[in-house]
This record gives C-alpha cells, structure tokens and sequence, in this order.
C-alpha cells in the first residue's frame, strides 16, 4: 500500500518557522527532540514488555546526513497516518493540559519535525512492537510539505523500533557532522536511563561505537566515602559550570521528584547576576540557564536537579509556572537557608570565606529573615572610621552604631571622624542601610543615623578675635557660593591637610531635594511638595578649616579680587570631589572658571588687575599652596 501526493493538514513551513524563530532557541535542540523521541518510544513499548531492550544508536548516513535508531515501540500504519492528521493539534493539546504524559519525555509530533531546522527531508521508518504482524512502515516528509507514506511486508527477524533518516538542509551541514552530534547527544543525553551510542571514526580510519550516556545522575551515585563524593560533584561542577565550588548543598523536594545539588560560587557576584541553574527533567538536560528556581537572595549558588514532577514550557527549556513549581522554589529556598545559617552557627574557616566573598547575599537574606539578620550582625564586616568591623564588635567599642547612609555622605565626614575618633559605620553600599534600619527594630541594638550636630560638635570654634579678621572674607565667599546653595563657615579640626568639608546630613539632604523637585514639578505638585517641606533649612554648610595654611592664607587675600573668588570655588569643588560627588554641571562650570583665572593670572592675562595681580596679598607664583 502506498500514499503519495498527499499534504500535511498543516502549513509545514510555518511550523518550521515557528519553531526555529519562535519556540527553540537554536537548530541545536534538533538532537535533543530526537533523543526524547527516542526515549519515548522505548519507555512506551517497556511498558507492554519491562523486558525489552533500550537503546538509541547514531550514525552517519549518505550525503553528510544522519540516522537514528531506537528499540522502542514503533508506529503501524494507522498510527503513522493518525500522527500526519494530528501534527501540531495533538503537541498543543498536550503542551496547554499537561495531561497523559507523566511517563514521557517529549511530544512525538513537534520533536520530529524539530529535525526540518537542519533539514530538508526526514524519513521515518517504524516497526511495531504493538503488533509484530504488521507491515513495516515507511514515512518520507520534505519541508514543503509533502510527504509519503509506504508499506513493506516486515521480515519476521526485523525487531520493533524506529529508524529516523535526516539529510542536511544547505548551510546546515555542520549541525549533522559526527563531532557536532557527539557533543549534542552527551550535553542532552548524558544521564538518559537508556544506552546512547554514536559511531565515531578512529585514527586508524576505521569505525566505532562511543557510549555517551552514563550510568546515573553524580548526586544520585554511590561514593566509597564522603571525600569521593564531594570530588566526585566538584569534578561535574567543573564540567558542566566552569568554577570549582565553595561547597555543595544537598537538594531534595519529593512533591516534584527533586533532587540536585546547590553549589555555592568560589567568588563573589553582584546581586541580579544572573540566578541560572542546569535543570533535567526525567534525566533529559532541560537546559543550563534555567531561571526561576530558587529565590532572587540566593544568587550565591547555581543548582543542578533532576525532576520527574516540574513541566517544561512550550519549548522545553524553561520550567512552567505552576503550583509544583511555587513548592519546589519554597522548599529550595528553605533548604538553602537552613545551610546558610547552620554555616553562621559554625566558628570556621569555611564559615569565615562564606562570609567575606559571599556577604551581599547575607545582607539580602537578613533583610527578610531575623534568626538570619541577628546571625549576620555578629559576622559580617562593614566599614568603619576604625577599620573593619562587625556591627558588633562597633556596638563594643562605642555602645552604639552611629552610621552614614550614602558613600558621599561616609567620604565628606570620615577624614575628620577619624582624626577625633569617631567610630563612624559606612552604610553606603547595597543593602547596608536597610540591613541597620532592621537591625535597629531587634532588642540589644542602638542604632542611629549620622547627623550633622555628630560633626559639629567635635569642630572648634575660632577665635573671637579670628572672627572678626575672616568677617568679610567670609561674607563675600557666602555671595560666591550662594548659587550653589551653600554657606561658608570658619572652624578648626582635624586632620590639618583637610582644607575644607561639605556637611549635609539625611534631612538637609531630602530638603535640597525637594527644592529641586518643586522647581521642576507643575502647580499642583509643588503645593504638595512645599507642605511636606521646610526649604529654609536645606542650605548645607562648607567648612573652611582654619587649621590648614592653604585655608588661612586664602583667607588673609583680598576678598574683592579673582584671587579670592578662584580660590573659594576651588575649595568647594575640592570637597565635593573628595566626598565622592559628581559634578553637577553648575558645580563644573565653577571648575573651570576658577582654572582659568589661575591660568590668566599666572599667564599673565587681563584677569589681574594692578590691585590684585601676583604681589598683592596673593603669592608670588600666581597660585594657592597648602
């Protein structure tokens, strides 16, 4: 009996299309929905006969083509012509309910037409282990859409099983060559419960068959001891990850047929970095950069599991979001927890490398979890004024953890905290303020904020008398500085070699910054922002340092001079810099204005008077000297 002329009951070049443009991210899983197909197929006929063989053999075929063969349950007939009439109706179906496949891999229909990604014809020919009388058949489909469908009287010593022939599509060699398939079936099929072989050449010009699949999951191996073991999963981390790990963590979620281990990074990763994970379902490789497994703060570890209970999507390279799912990530991110804080609890050098390379994932964690955050406080290292410390080993030394909120706001006060020991905490880096702002909320704790009156109180006042000399200069560098929206002081502190410092705590802060918003808001929002704020006390303070021979030589200049007036705009651009700020554009245009009077002057230029030029109470190398 034959078929021929006949069309598939679907447009095969859009179902080509749709395949490689919009559901598999590469020809590259051809090989992996032919492995599953095969898989399939056996586990099918192993369940009318346990006894039977499974085995799926690849080999090279005429004109750089291909030809699988498996020992599973075959097609008759009716089935070959039922699977033509329900190609892509019968993979929808199964992909949206889920339903009726709990004991297989793939879908039969979409995993064999995968193969036209490379391809321009597949041939499929099947022998029936249902019925061992019937015909063997004969499927040929091109990728314009015509197929034929033949019959042949079955050699009674043929056995059940498929044979699946592809001949390479023009540009697509590559994908069918024998190093490429190797490589493939070994990254997919690596821990299929079936024999995987390839027939490779040998130096010697001759041909042999190469096993790729192993005997089980690493995690699921028996190990003579405990050391073997963790070598064992170290080498596999290796393999399949590129880093050698920290230390594993054991994963088991019997709801969705879980196992796996987390292995914890050797280095140090920056929070949404990437939380991806190799996921096998029933042993066939998922994918490598699986996301969505565990929770967002455990993005120190990268998971390898096997399931038999998660769903794949559509394209079978990310898991499906579903109950099991949500379960699966609950339980994973529990069992991750339990080790994080029975690695806390552990005084060792292990805990101590856990802490210094993975501490940003500490400080996420804590924010959500209180046996986690009262742990972190005792361990984790922050910076302070007086080294690095634990919150508390700080708590201690001062009874209280006096801490800045921003990098800026740490580099503007640390140089004077320091030189009056003031035991500053720098709580400027990623979660370092909301991880305080927690801790504050737990008993034992007394936590606060830096405020400007901490850095005021440890400045000296000058002078009456000093006053009184600095009374204009500084009246003038209060018009100089206006528009930047800050007033000049005259104090004295610690270190000397500080000319000047901005201070500008948390409140001052939110007022400037709404100012700033009110200006660019409409009508309506800036009534809004104005009744939240109080814009009078926004202004920040620069402190000149009397202290330093720079600051007191600038203040003995004429204050109506360009001298004078370069001079202040280089100290306020000097304290910004030195705290960490970026220059606003006002701020860069004080810079290079007060560059180009120094040059002007020094060169010479119009910008000095006969009043004001290099030997009137200015310096005689046109420049300002600490």
């Amino acid at each position: 009996m034959e078929e021929r002329g006949s069309a598939f009951r679907v447009d095969l070049r859009g179902v080509v299309d749709l395949l490689a443009r919009h559901l598999y991210s590469g020809p590259n899983v051809y090989v992996r929905e032919l492995l599953q197909n095969g898989v399939d197929a056996i586990t099918a006929r192993q369940q009318i006969d346990p006894g039977a063989p499974g085995s799926i053999r690849i080999r090279a075929w005429q004109d750089n083509g291909l030809e699988i063969v498996d020992t599973g349950v075959g097609l008759t007939t009716e089935e070959a012509r039922e699977f033509l009439a329900t190609v892509g109706r019968s993979a929808k179906r199964d992909i949206d309910l889920n339903v009726g496949r709990a004991e297989f891999l793939g879908q039969f229909g979409i995993g064999l037409l995968s193969a036209f990604m490379v391809a321009d014809s597949i041939e499929l020919v099947a022998r029936s282990a249902r019925d061992l009388s019937a015909p063997t058949v004969t499927w040929t489909g091109h990728d314009d859409g015509r197929y034929d469908l033949t019959e042949a009287p079955r050699d009674p010593a043929d056995p059940p099983g498929s044979i699946v022939r592809i001949l390479p599509r023009r540009g697509m060699e590559h994908w069918l060559a024998v190093e490429t398939v190797v490589a493939l079936a070994s990254e997919f099929g690596q821990f299929l419960p079936v024999d995987i072989e390839i027939e490779v050449p040998l130096n010697n010009g001759e041909m042999a068959w190469r096993r790729v699949s192993e005997e089980d999951l690493p995690w699921a191996k028996e190990y003579p001891h405990t050391l073997a073991r963790r070598e064992g999963l170290a080498q596999f981390c290796e393999k399949t990850m590129g880093f050698t790990p920290m230390a594993t963590i054991d994963l088991s979620v019997p709801i969705a047929g879980l196992t796996g281990v987390a292995f914890v990074l050797p280095h140090t990763t920056p929070p949404g970095s990437g939380g991806y994970h190799r996921v096998y379902l029933k042993k066939m490789l998922l994918g490598s950069r699986v996301t969505g497994l565990v929770p967002e703060w455990a993005f120190f570890v990268r998971c390898a599991v096997d399931a038999t209970g998660l769903a794949p999507t559509a394209s079978r390279e990310q898991l499906y979001a579903d109950d099991t799912l949500l379960a699966t990530q609950e339980a994973l991110a529990a069992t991750i927890r339990q080790w994080v804080v029975d690695t806390l609890t552990d005084q060792s050098t292990g805990q101590k490398e856990f802490v210094h390379t993975h501490h940003l994932a500490l400080r996420s964690l804590a924010l959500t979890d209180d046996i986690v955050l009262d742990l972190s406080a005792e361990v984790l290292p922050f910076e302070t004024t007086d080294g690095i410390h634990t919150l508390r080993e700080v708590m201690d030394q001062a009874d209280e953890v006096v801490y800045t909120s921003s990098l800026e706001e740490y580099r503007r006060v640390a140089p004077v905290a320091r030189a009056q020991g003031l035991l500053v905490v720098n709580a400027g880096y990623v979660y370092d303020s909301d991880f305080l702002a927690k801790l504050a909320e737990r008993p034992g704790w007394t936590i606060r904020a830096l405020t400007t009156a901490d850095i005021s109180q440890v400045l000296a006042f000058v002078e009456p008398s000093r006053e009184l000399e600095t009374l204009s200069n500084l009246s003038i560098a209060a018009d100089i500085l206006d528009e930047m929206e800050i007033d000049p002081v005259l104090r004295r502190f610690e270190p000397e070699g500080l000319p000047a410092m901005i201070l500008d705590d948390s409140d001052t802060s939110f007022q400037r910054e709404a100012a700033e918003a009110m200006e660019e808001a409409d009508d309506v929002w800036s009534e809004v922002l104005a009744e939240l704020t109080d814009t009078s006390e926004s202004r920040r303070k620069l402190v000149f340092n009397d202290a330093n021979r720079t600051v007191r030589r600038l203040m003995e200049l004429d204050p109506s001079g360009p001298f004078f007036k370069a001079g202040v705009q280089t100290m306020y651009v000097s304290a910004v810099l030195v705290s960490g700020e970026p220059l606003r554009p006002p701020e860069a245009a004080l810079m290079n204005d007060s560059l180009e009077t120094f040059l002007s002057l020094g060169l010479g230029g119009d910008a000095a008077g006969p009043e004001d030029g290099p030997d009137a109470k200015g310096f005689g190398d046109g420049s300002i000297h600490p």
